[in-house]
Parts: structure tokens; sequence; C-alpha cells
């Protein structure tokens, strides 16, 4: 039987586009597919050729059916240099917090502008 691993992660976002530009210059990736989504809404799928966020906006009026917490907590990414995608993170104009160096890695979080958690990890 193969192993399981995660292909995408569906995020509900105000702006999709905003939110694919901001994983790009923090992470290299790239948009794999923009257009329309259920209910007039729009999506972005940013990431690379394994795995992707899929950034949903509802249509304009839209309702936000998945507030912050229900029952999302964050998005963990590994990232081989945490020291330059914290000064990404600070250069896009967002604010790191929770800084730590135990087992099995150093990590840190940041919001993005949708108020969505993200937790930045090193294993080296």
């Amino acid at each position: 039987m193969r192993t399981a691993f995660i292909e995408h992660v569906n995020l509900t976002v105000t702006d999709p586009e905003r939110s694919a530009e901001l994983m790009n210059r923090l992470f290299g990736w790239k948009i794999r597919w923009s257009g329309p989504a259920r209910d007039g809404g729009r999506a972005v799928h940013v990431g690379d050729d394994t795995f992707y966020l899929a950034l949903f906006a509802p249509a304009e009026g839209g309702e936000q059916q998945y507030p912050k917490g229900e029952p999302l907590n964050h998005v963990g990414l590994v990232v081989d240099d945490l020291d330059g995608a914290e000064q990404r993170v600070i250069e896009a104009g967002l604010a790191p917090f929770a800084h730590a160096d135990y087992e099995p890695g150093r990590r840190f979080y940041f919001f993005d502008h949708n108020g969505i958690e993200f937790e930045l990890v090193n294993y080296a």
C-alpha cells in the first residue's frame, strides 16, 4: 500500500492573487492553476509539483464559511533556510513570533494578511 501524503490544503482568503504572490515571494512557489470556483468564488492554486495551497475567495458578498480556528490551528511548512525565510516574512510586512529552538528543529510563526497562522520550521 502506498503511503498517503497531503496533496493540497484549501484556505479561504480575501484575495487569492495577493496570497499566492506572498507564497511565491516567501517560498518560490508557482501558480499551478487559477479560475472560477464554486458558488461564483475564485481560486488560485499555488505550490510546487507535489503540493499546493488552494486559495479560495467566496463571491462578492458571499459568506466566509470557515473562520480562523474552526478547526484549523496553523499550516506548518519546512524550509531549508529559516533565517532567510524569516527575513522574507518581515520584508512582506508580516511579524514573526513564538521563535523556538527545540528537538526536532528551529521554528517561528506568523499570521498572513488573512489571519491564517503559518509555522515555518527547519530540521537541519
